[in-house]
């Protein structure tokens, strides 16, 4: 191994104890010594890599002491200077919503002065890690985030808390960490698909099946609304029902699961989506199948998205709040990171959604 392989693997080993909060402000790191034989390589390599990371700012030096981790101020205190750079973390960039939410939070930031640095996780974990370590090193003043996979538990809980620890403001946007309860803005999702599915059991459809990603918690309380509907119109509800999919095989199930049923002599007459791009997945297996929308079958997908309106058949879908989403959370983490009037701003922020209404339900015909 190189010199210059040994000092970054070094360096970046000692960058992760502080951002995964194993070494915590304040805190001594191991001497020299200790380091050179925790790596097993020469003093050199240790003062280099020791010496970058106190001239970025993670680590400082107590003469006849030690090296410790820096503590980071508050934007807001005298002092530190703010670089008015905040980060935005979203699972996808350039489709669907997420171009909308973007623009409302980067037309709010660039009105007050702010500068916008985006990533991207593409629904990752691991991908969600490498970009919150990105974003530690540029010194951002806060960030706003779209989790990953919220379904499931997160193995990097630890780089939310390094934020905290920092000072380093952040909220979470369309869902959240539950086990963090950070400051969020979320759609009221389980009421969401409450109304998709009793507005096609107010149509008279009983045998409503639908289209769910488990691995995120929208989808779980979007699954939640579309039982309760059944429940509370007294009506039966059965396991296969709900067919689930995570974000690895969205399409391939998608599709064979919508063929399956459709193609059954016992059909449903309504199918409800996760999100409009699961409806036209749907839409595409229908025409496929010779029957129509909503003759045949009614479909509703979420979200309001652009896509509800790009086929022929216009989608009843329920709304997002999309834009206002991105606008609401810049202008809360712009009044936290200059502490304008911060300990009166809400927690959480949760939308109701409403029900738009196009040509794809239709009143059940007899058959």
């Amino acid at each position: 191994m190189s010199e210059h392989t040994k000092y970054s693997m070094v360096k970046n080993q000692i960058k992760s104890w502080i951002y995964e909060g194993k070494v915590k402000p304040g805190e001594k790191i191991h001497s020299e010594n200790e380091l050179m034989k925790i790596f097993d390589v020469s003093r050199h390599t240790i003062r280099q890599a020791i010496g970058d990371l106190v001239h970025e700012g993670l680590l400082y030096r107590e003469q006849g002491s030690g090296t410790y981790c820096s503590h980071r101020l508050r934007p807001s205190d005298k002092g530190r200077e703010r670089h008015k750079m905040i980060g935005v973390i979203t699972t996808y960039l350039s489709d669907y919503i997420f171009p909308y939410i973007i623009r409302g939070i980067e037309s709010t930031l660039s009105s007050e002065g702010y500068t916008l640095l985006v990533a991207s996780t593409n629904n990752d974990i691991e991908k969600e890690k490498q970009c919150l370590v990105n974003m530690l090193d540029k010194n951002i003043d806060g960030l706003i985030v779209e989790p990953t996979k919220t379904g499931s538990f997160n193995p990097n809980l630890n780089y939310y808390l390094t934020l905290e620890q920092h000072h380093i403001p952040y909220l979470m946007i369309n869902q959240l960490y539950q086990e963090l309860n950070p400051p969020h803005f979320i759609l009221d999702d389980e009421y969401g698909g409450f109304i998709a599915t009793d507005h096609l059991i107010k149509l008279g459809h009983e045998k409503v099946f639908g289209l769910f990603k488990q691995d995120d918690m929208q989808g779980v309380n979007r699954m939640k609304g579309f039982i309760r509907a059944f429940r509370e119109n007294g009506l039966s509800f059965y396991p296969d029902m709900v067919v689930t999919y995570t974000t690895e095989n969205k399409e391939e199930k998608t599709v064979s699961e919508v063929r399956k049923r459709l193609s059954s002599s016992d059909r449903p007459s309504a199918i409800f989506c996760y999100n409009d791009q699961i409806a036209l997945l749907a839409l595409d297996v229908i025409r496929e199948l010779g029957l129509k929308v909503p003759e045949d079958i009614s479909i509703v997908g979420y979200d309001d998205s652009h896509l509800s309106q790009a086929s022929e058949v216009k989608l009843t879908s329920v709304t997002h709040p999309k834009m206002q989403m991105g606008i609401d959370a810049a202008k809360w983490m712009i009044a936290k990171v200059e502490g304008r009037n911060a300990d009166q701003l809400e927690h959480s922020t949760v939308y109701k959604p409403e029900l738009i209404v196009r040509q794809s339900t239709a009143e059940l015909k007899k058959r």
